[in-house]
């Protein structure tokens, strides 16, 4: 079985960061372009990104560092101390296997096509489908507060209308 069917666009992934005034900006650590690996069943794996603590560690772009060594040596299905994000292509009539993981686990089938707009004002369009509703999946995890030159970001909500989170 082909590892990428030409009806399915290759995967991308945004990676942000803050640059020292503290403004949220686009990594350029890794290319946005996510490498595939084929298992054995003919699924493709992507790696889309894996943090090793819980809470994260993003100061001086420690989560962006163990990415790429997870990326160099992948990680089996679950990081006992962080997260995985992975998406998986399954070609028709695929199954996977019967498993089991000893962690919570989020699938999501997604759709649509999103702007993705930074309080630095970069954007990227972020496409999987047509442009008609939109679907997108969020996994949030806490992490450590930031912090760029001894000033910490703390949570900003601006408009949301949403409550702070506890």
């Amino acid at each position: 079985m082909s590892s990428r069917p030409k009806n399915i666009r290759p995967l991308k992934r945004y990676i942000t960061t803050h640059d020292v005034s503290g403004k949220a900006i686009f990594s350029s650590a890794l290319s946005e372009e996510m490498p595939v690996t084929t298992i054995p069943d003919g699924a493709d794996f992507s790696l889309a990104y894996t943090s090793s603590h819980f809470p994260a560690k993003l100061n001086d772009e420690a989560d962006i560092h163990e990415y790429a060594k997870y990326l160099s040596k992948p990680p089996g299905l679950v990081i006992r101390t962080g997260s995985v994000c992975r998406i998986v292509d399954m070609h028709p009539g695929a199954t996977s296997p019967m498993h089991r993981t000893v962690s919570l686990d989020y699938g999501v089938v997604l759709e649509g096509e999103v702007e993705l707009v930074l309080d630095s004002g970069e954007t990227r369009l972020l496409k999987r489908g047509d442009t008609e509703w939109a679907r997108m999946l969020y996994v949030l995890i806490p992490a450590e507060e930031i912090e760029i030159g001894g000033k910490k970001l703390g949570e900003e909500l601006g408009h949301m209308g949403v409550r702070p989170s506890a």
